[in-house]
């Protein structure tokens, strides 16, 4: 593999090829997608190693002391072998990227292959084709973040930890010092937190950047204007808190933090600035001087960055991966914007002409991204497998009456959409419904007839007397209970979705072979609605491609919601997302070949697009912010000069040689649930065919499942069919 690597001794930049580091255990190998050049801690690094012997070691006074001691404690002789072979060695540069999981170490369960996840560290998200990266250095991408975006995690952390010493309240005003990279992302967080800023830098543009991305004001430190707004924002009191996130070997940030803030005002120290305090002016202000250690509670820990020793939240909330974690959410809900920050994007293999350029001044940038070879990003599966059903079926059972049913989940959803129509059709016996509370099984039993209530799900599985077994619990366990369920010879119904991953897709299909009973139906509903079916039959065939766009209003859940639930039962349209998939597929009369989805920054919004064999097109348009009065579903279906209309399982209508409008008063809006139920019964009493094939279950999970992959990759997902 490749790496950018300096010699610290001659100043050389290279791209060497390097062995591809080990997978250790307790962290990941990650394929870089994107690296971020840090203009300002890196370029002075590289800035150093131009220097002469004199200039390194005026510049490092550190390091020259440990060298004092250890000519003091080794002789004059092996301390200058020793710090000759180290300056005369490669050394590597980068601390923050974004990259996918290639393979992972023993003892990591967060993530997976082909992940998409944010990276810090100064030893293992270098600019490289490959790096292993420990747990507590890593998290995963939010849903529908640009990858590239997500390399600024690292940067993002280090301006987040800053703004957290500084505590900054509501109203407050404060002095960003430096607006290079670091400065122009604190301006945004303290934005976000409700602080208005003032920042101050030597160079024009930076200050108009920072004027667009939320500062009040913004100004040169020598401008009198600076000043002025400082007075009239604080009455002539002075900023409550200062971040210098300055660089070089001035003195001017940290006299001018002393004059511009108020008495008792905090002075956060994030860049590398110099720091000769006026003793003086911060004694009369009682000024409260604070420093914030890069990434946050864990950096410098070995026993937390490497040994992956997490610090227990109830003491330590904010530690360097929960706050990696957070700016990447603040990023993905659009309250922090970095595409203004890029400046430019490089090959990786041009990387040492474009640190070339940022030294010379020729690039001047306030952020520069690597961005990587295509097949760097090939880890991040452009495929998702639709796996093949391979099943020999059971001989089809003797048509029996009534059908025994039990309902695992008694929710809202069961209670008002399923269990009324089921309970009052003929043939049809409720035989027990299971949940995980007394209480709620019992209210079932009592308002639906079911014979028992119970919260033994094992008893029901074993009960030979029980045809059919609904699964409507939450997301979370629908791929688990339909595996249970299908081994144990049950015909199975369960909502959407059907499975949360890829994995949890398989386990249900091999319980399927396992059993040789495909007797599967996905509450997919759309399909079954009356006023759909007639305007997809006077539709007719067609013999062309077709265009179908399909808008759904989802609008905003309430607060408290268990489907924002992310992190255990997936997205809202992971959830729910099937529903309009499926609808499309049978209007279309195939399965999804592609799946390309985008999403704006800050809402759930989605635009998922199918492409189908035929060169049919379907737009999924899922959004949230729309009117709560418009509809919320409605369809256009274009092909052969016709138009098919639905608008909201109310009206329909079909344009074409002659035109058919549906009723303009229907009884009610109708979206299949009877019909769909009406099939599944018959099919479990008869032995029939399910009313959907379990292919196409399988394609509009597998589609769906796609949808996530392509927010993270953000490029077209193959849905690939086993043979």
């Amino acid at each position: 593999m490749k790496q950018v690597v300096q010699n610290y001794k001659s100043g050389e930049l290279a791209v060497l090829d390097v062995p591809v580091p080990g997978c250790k255990p307790g962290g990941v190998l990650v394929r870089t997608a994107y690296s971020l050049i840090s203009t300002g801690t890196e370029l002075m690094k590289v800035s150093e190693a131009g220097m002469s012997m004199l200039g390194k070691a005026r510049s490092r006074p550190d390091q020259v002391a440990k060298v004092m001691q250890s000519v003091a404690t080794n002789g004059v002789p092996a301390t200058y072998r020793k710090v000759m072979g180290k300056l005369d060695s490669y050394t590597p540069l980068g601390y923050s990227l974004c990259g996918v999981v290639e393979q992972v170490g023993a003892g990591i369960d967060d993530v997976k292959v082909g992940d998409v996840v944010a990276c810090a560290g100064n030893e293992h998200a270098l600019h490289a084709e490959l790096n292993w990266v420990p747990k507590n250095l890593y998290t995963p991408v939010p849903d529908g973040l640009a990858p590239r975006h997500a390399a600024f995690g690292t940067v993002g952390s280090i301006a987040l930890q800053g703004v957290r010493q500084g505590e900054p309240q509501l109203g407050e005003v404060a002095l960003v010092i430096g607006l290079g990279l670091i400065g122009q992302l604190v301006v945004q967080l303290l934005t976000a937190s409700g602080v208005r800023v003032v920042g101050v830098d030597p160079d024009p543009a930076r200050c108009a950047l920072a004027a667009r991305l939320g500062a009040v004001s913004c100004g040169d430190p020598a401008s009198a204007a600076v000043e002025a707004s400082v007075v009239e924002l604080t009455d002539g009191h002075g900023v409550d808190q200062v971040y210098l996130a300055a660089g070089g070997g001035s003195n001017q940030p940290v006299e001018l933090a002393a004059h511009l803030s108020r008495d008792r005002g905090r002075v956060v120290d994030i860049g590398k600035c110099r720091l000769d305090l006026p003793w003086n002016a911060y004694y009369e202000k009682e000024l409260d001087v604070r420093f914030s250690r890069s990434y946050g509670p864990g950096r410098y820990d070995p026993e937390y960055e490497l040994a992956g020793r997490d610090y227990p939240i109830g003491y330590v909330r904010w530690t360097e991966r929960r706050n990696l974690a957070c700016f990447l959410d603040l990023v993905a809900r659009g309250r922090v914007d970095v595409e203004p920050l890029i400046s430019h994007i490089a090959d990786f293999d041009d990387a040492v002409t474009t640190y070339q350029s940022l030294k010379d001044g020729e690039l001047k940038a306030v952020a520069v991204l690597f961005r990587y070879p295509e097949q760097a990003v090939e880890a991040a599966p452009p495929t998702v497998a639709v796996p093949a059903v391979d099943v020999q079926p059971r001989p089809a059972r003797a048509a029996r009456t009534p059908v025994r049913l039990a309902f695992v989940g008694a929710g809202n959803y069961a209670t008002s959409m399923l269990l009324p129509h089921l309970a009052r059709r003929e043939g049809v016996e409720l035989s027990t419904v299971v949940t995980t509370t007394a209480l709620s099984a019992t209210n079932a039993r009592r308002k639906f007839g079911f014979a028992e209530a119970t919260t033994d799900l094992d008893a029901v599985l074993g009960d030979k007397s029980v045809d059919a077994v609904f699964v409507v619990t939450r997301h979370s366990s629908h791929a688990e209970l339909t595996r249970k369920a299908l081994l144990a010879g049950k015909a199975v119904f369960v909502e959407k979705p059907l499975a949360l991953t890829e994995d949890e897709l398989a386990g249900v299909l091999a319980a399927v072979e396992e059993s040789g009973n495909d007797r599967l139906q996905v509450g997919f509903n759309r399909r079954f609605a009356p006023l759909l079916r007639e305007a997809k039959e006077r539709f007719g065939a067609r013999t062309g491609p077709a265009s179908l766009r399909y808008l759904i209003n989802a609008g905003r859940l309430q607060h408290g919601s268990w489907y924002l639930q992310q992190g255990t039962e997936g997205s809202r349209f992971a959830g729910e997302g099937g529903h309009f998939i499926d609808t499309a597929s049978w209007l279309l009369g195939a399965d999804p070949v592609s799946v390309y989805a985008t999403a704006p920054s800050g809402n759930e919004d989605l635009q998922v697009v199918l492409h189908y064999p035929d060169g049919s097109t379907a737009t999924i348009s899922y959004v949230t912010t729309g009117a709560p009065s418009f509809p919320k579903e409605t369809l256009d279906l274009v092909a052969d000069g016709k138009v098919l209309r639905l608008d909201d399982f109310v009206r329909a209508s079909v344009y074409g040689g002659k035109r058919w409008v549906s009723s303009r008063l229907p009884k009610a809006r109708d979206k299949g649930q009877n019909a769909e139920l009406a099939a599944f019964v018959k099919a479990v009493r008869t032995g029939g065919p399910m009313p959907v094939p379990l292919e196409s279950l399988v394609a509009t999970t597998a589609a769906t499942l796609a949808v996530r992959a392509g927010l993270a990759g953000g490029a077209p997902v193959t849905l690939a069919r086993a043979r």
